[in-house]
Protein backbone atom coordinates (compact mmCIF):
# COMPACT_ATOMS: atom_id res chain seq x y z
CA UNK A 1 0.00 0.00 0.00
CA UNK A 2 1.38 3.17 -1.31
CA UNK A 3 1.98 6.30 1.26
CA UNK A 4 -0.35 8.57 -0.87
CA UNK A 5 -3.39 5.96 -0.71
CA UNK A 6 -2.49 5.44 3.21
CA UNK A 7 -2.67 9.34 3.13
CA UNK A 8 -5.76 9.48 1.37
CA UNK A 9 -7.46 7.22 3.61
CA UNK A 10 -6.20 9.53 6.45
CA UNK A 11 -7.90 12.26 5.16
CA UNK A 12 -11.28 10.11 4.22
CA UNK A 13 -11.20 9.42 8.02
CA UNK A 14 -10.66 12.97 9.27
CA UNK A 15 -13.33 14.14 6.75
CA UNK A 16 -15.35 11.62 8.49
CA UNK A 17 -14.42 12.45 12.05
CA UNK A 18 -15.90 15.91 11.47
CA UNK A 19 -19.18 14.81 9.86
CA UNK A 20 -19.25 12.83 12.99
CA UNK A 21 -19.80 16.01 15.37
CA UNK A 22 -22.66 17.01 13.22
CA UNK A 23 -24.43 13.26 13.98
CA UNK A 24 -27.26 13.32 16.51
CA UNK A 25 -25.96 10.95 19.17
CA UNK A 26 -29.72 9.97 20.55
CA UNK A 27 -30.79 9.41 16.75
CA UNK A 28 -27.43 7.25 16.28
CA UNK A 29 -28.29 5.62 19.72
CA UNK A 30 -31.83 4.68 18.30
CA UNK A 31 -30.59 3.42 14.61
CA UNK A 32 -27.59 1.47 16.01
CA UNK A 33 -28.49 -0.24 19.33
CA UNK A 34 -25.18 -1.61 19.96
CA UNK A 35 -24.08 1.64 20.37
CA UNK A 36 -23.58 2.78 24.22
CA UNK A 37 -22.81 5.89 25.53
CA UNK A 38 -19.83 5.65 28.10
CA UNK A 39 -18.20 8.90 29.63
CA UNK A 40 -16.61 10.78 26.78
CA UNK A 41 -17.26 8.24 24.26
CA UNK A 42 -19.52 6.05 22.05
CA UNK A 43 -19.00 2.41 21.91
CA UNK A 44 -19.33 -0.62 20.27
CA UNK A 45 -17.27 -3.62 19.13
CA UNK A 46 -15.65 -4.71 15.80
CA UNK A 47 -15.05 -8.61 15.64
CA UNK A 48 -14.44 -8.37 19.54
CA UNK A 49 -12.48 -5.49 19.79
CA UNK A 50 -14.05 -2.58 21.99
CA UNK A 51 -13.67 0.75 19.95
CA UNK A 52 -14.40 4.44 21.29
CA UNK A 53 -15.44 7.54 19.31
CA UNK A 54 -14.82 10.16 21.20
CA UNK A 55 -17.50 12.22 21.15
CA UNK A 56 -15.54 15.88 21.11
CA UNK A 57 -13.61 14.93 18.02
CA UNK A 58 -14.97 12.14 16.31
CA UNK A 59 -11.66 10.55 16.99
CA UNK A 60 -11.68 6.69 17.45
CA UNK A 61 -9.81 5.00 19.55
CA UNK A 62 -9.18 0.99 20.70
CA UNK A 63 -10.80 1.03 24.25
CA UNK A 64 -7.53 0.14 26.65
CA UNK A 65 -4.95 0.19 24.15
CA UNK A 66 -2.22 2.74 22.72
CA UNK A 67 -1.72 3.50 19.09
CA UNK A 68 -3.68 4.13 15.64
CA UNK A 69 -6.43 2.00 14.76
CA UNK A 70 -6.22 0.66 11.12
CA UNK A 71 -7.62 3.44 8.93
CA UNK A 72 -10.53 0.67 6.95
CA UNK A 73 -11.34 -0.43 10.82
CA UNK A 74 -12.38 2.89 11.35
CA UNK A 75 -13.55 3.36 8.14
CA UNK A 76 -16.34 0.53 8.60
CA UNK A 77 -17.33 2.32 11.99
CA UNK A 78 -18.20 5.40 10.28
CA UNK A 79 -19.90 4.08 7.54
CA UNK A 80 -22.00 1.99 10.24
CA UNK A 81 -23.11 4.80 12.35
CA UNK A 82 -23.86 6.93 9.16
CA UNK A 83 -25.72 4.37 7.12
CA UNK A 84 -27.80 2.19 9.30
CA UNK A 85 -31.43 3.01 8.38
CA UNK A 86 -33.71 3.54 11.39
CA UNK A 87 -35.71 0.06 11.50
CA UNK A 88 -33.11 -1.86 9.75
CA UNK A 89 -33.18 -5.92 10.40
CA UNK A 90 -31.72 -8.88 8.78
CA UNK A 91 -33.76 -11.15 6.52
CA UNK A 92 -32.06 -14.49 7.36
CA UNK A 93 -31.24 -15.02 3.41
CA UNK A 94 -27.57 -15.82 3.60
CA UNK A 95 -25.58 -14.92 0.13
CA UNK A 96 -22.17 -14.11 -1.43
CA UNK A 97 -20.61 -10.91 -1.34
CA UNK A 98 -21.35 -10.33 -5.16
CA UNK A 99 -25.27 -11.04 -4.57
CA UNK A 100 -25.78 -7.94 -2.19
CA UNK A 101 -27.50 -5.35 -3.91
CA UNK A 102 -25.04 -2.88 -6.19
CA UNK A 103 -22.15 -5.18 -5.12
CA UNK A 104 -21.39 -6.94 -8.76
CA UNK A 105 -19.08 -4.59 -10.02
CA UNK A 106 -16.38 -5.02 -6.56
CA UNK A 107 -16.59 -8.64 -6.94
CA UNK A 108 -13.61 -9.74 -8.71
CA UNK A 109 -11.86 -7.41 -6.26
CA UNK A 110 -13.39 -9.23 -3.38
CA UNK A 111 -12.00 -12.67 -4.74
CA UNK A 112 -8.84 -10.91 -5.25
CA UNK A 113 -8.58 -9.32 -1.59
CA UNK A 114 -11.01 -11.30 0.45
CA UNK A 115 -11.42 -15.33 -0.80
CA UNK A 116 -8.20 -16.04 -2.31
CA UNK A 117 -6.10 -14.80 0.82
CA UNK A 118 -8.45 -16.39 3.38
CA UNK A 119 -7.89 -19.96 1.21
CA UNK A 120 -4.40 -19.65 1.01
CA UNK A 121 -3.46 -18.36 4.75
CA UNK A 122 -5.71 -21.07 6.39
CA UNK A 123 -4.76 -24.10 3.74
CA UNK A 124 -3.38 -26.67 6.51
CA UNK A 125 -4.21 -25.06 8.91
CA UNK A 126 -7.84 -25.90 9.78
CA UNK A 127 -7.30 -26.65 13.69
CA UNK A 128 -5.79 -23.00 13.97
CA UNK A 129 -9.24 -21.52 11.92
CA UNK A 130 -11.47 -23.61 14.14
CA UNK A 131 -9.35 -22.26 17.25
CA UNK A 132 -9.31 -18.44 16.18
CA UNK A 133 -13.34 -18.39 15.70
CA UNK A 134 -14.11 -19.85 18.29
CA UNK A 135 -12.20 -17.87 20.64
CA UNK A 136 -14.29 -14.63 19.20
CA UNK A 137 -17.41 -16.89 19.69
CA UNK A 138 -18.07 -17.49 16.41
CA UNK A 139 -21.39 -19.51 15.94
CA UNK A 140 -20.47 -23.38 14.32
CA UNK A 141 -21.85 -24.08 11.24
CA UNK A 142 -22.44 -27.84 9.33
CA UNK A 143 -21.16 -26.43 5.97
CA UNK A 144 -17.45 -26.36 4.86
CA UNK A 145 -14.15 -28.16 6.50
CA UNK A 146 -14.35 -25.06 8.90
CA UNK A 147 -17.82 -23.13 8.75
CA UNK A 148 -18.11 -20.48 11.36
CA UNK A 149 -20.98 -17.24 11.84
CA UNK A 150 -19.13 -14.46 13.71
CA UNK A 151 -20.24 -11.11 14.75
CA UNK A 152 -18.56 -8.06 12.70
CA UNK A 153 -20.63 -5.67 14.44
CA UNK A 154 -23.59 -6.52 16.57
CA UNK A 155 -26.09 -6.09 14.07
CA UNK A 156 -23.75 -7.38 11.03
CA UNK A 157 -22.94 -11.24 11.13
CA UNK A 158 -20.22 -12.28 9.16
CA UNK A 159 -20.52 -16.22 7.72
CA UNK A 160 -16.75 -17.58 7.37
CA UNK A 161 -16.74 -21.12 5.21
CA UNK A 162 -13.51 -23.24 4.38
CA UNK A 163 -13.14 -25.76 2.27
CA UNK A 164 -9.32 -27.24 3.03
CA UNK A 165 -7.17 -28.87 -0.38
CA UNK A 166 -5.58 -32.08 -0.77
CA UNK A 167 -3.30 -32.97 -3.36
CA UNK A 168 -5.74 -32.58 -6.33
CA UNK A 169 -7.50 -29.42 -5.30
CA UNK A 170 -6.32 -26.04 -3.57
CA UNK A 171 -8.54 -24.99 -0.52
CA UNK A 172 -10.93 -22.82 -0.92
CA UNK A 173 -13.11 -20.21 0.94
CA UNK A 174 -16.37 -18.03 0.80
CA UNK A 175 -17.59 -15.16 2.99
CA UNK A 176 -21.09 -14.65 2.89
CA UNK A 177 -23.64 -11.60 4.09
CA UNK A 178 -26.93 -11.13 4.99
CA UNK A 179 -29.00 -10.11 2.27
CA UNK A 180 -29.89 -7.39 4.59
CA UNK A 181 -26.66 -5.91 5.25
CA UNK A 182 -27.05 -2.83 3.25
CA UNK A 183 -29.65 -1.53 5.37
CA UNK A 184 -27.00 -1.31 7.92
CA UNK A 185 -23.62 -0.56 6.19
CA UNK A 186 -22.30 1.29 2.86
CA UNK A 187 -22.06 -2.01 -0.02
CA UNK A 188 -18.49 -1.65 -0.26
CA UNK A 189 -17.47 -1.46 3.05
CA UNK A 190 -18.88 -4.89 3.49
CA UNK A 191 -15.17 -5.51 1.35
CA UNK A 192 -13.16 -4.16 4.33
CA UNK A 193 -15.78 -5.32 7.24
CA UNK A 194 -14.60 -8.78 5.20
CA UNK A 195 -10.82 -8.06 5.51
CA UNK A 196 -11.06 -6.47 9.34
CA UNK A 197 -12.40 -10.25 9.90
CA UNK A 198 -9.80 -12.04 7.93
CA UNK A 199 -6.63 -10.10 9.39
CA UNK A 200 -8.29 -10.88 12.83
CA UNK A 201 -8.39 -14.59 11.75
CA UNK A 202 -4.74 -14.87 10.81
CA UNK A 203 -3.83 -12.42 13.97
CA UNK A 204 -5.65 -15.15 16.32
CA UNK A 205 -4.57 -17.71 14.43
CA UNK A 206 -0.35 -17.17 14.48
CA UNK A 207 -0.67 -16.84 10.81
CA UNK A 208 1.00 -14.52 8.41
CA UNK A 209 -1.99 -13.05 5.77
CA UNK A 210 -1.14 -14.90 2.15
CA UNK A 211 -1.73 -11.86 0.11
CA UNK A 212 -2.89 -8.26 -0.26
CA UNK A 213 -5.91 -7.32 1.43
CA UNK A 214 -7.69 -3.96 1.76
CA UNK A 215 -6.89 -3.23 5.69
CA UNK A 216 -4.83 0.00 5.74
Amino acid sequence: MNEQKVSNYEMICDEWSRRFLEMDPKLLLKRVPELTSEGEYLTLRHFGIKYGIEKSTGKIREIGKEGKVPATIRLNIYTLLAYAKEGAALTGDWVPFQELKDARPFGPAFVRGNLLPFARTFSGHVRELKNACESLGGLILPYSDAGYQLKAFECIPVRFLFWDGDEEFPAQANILFDRGVTDFIHVESTVSIATAGLVRLSTLAGLPLDGRSFQV
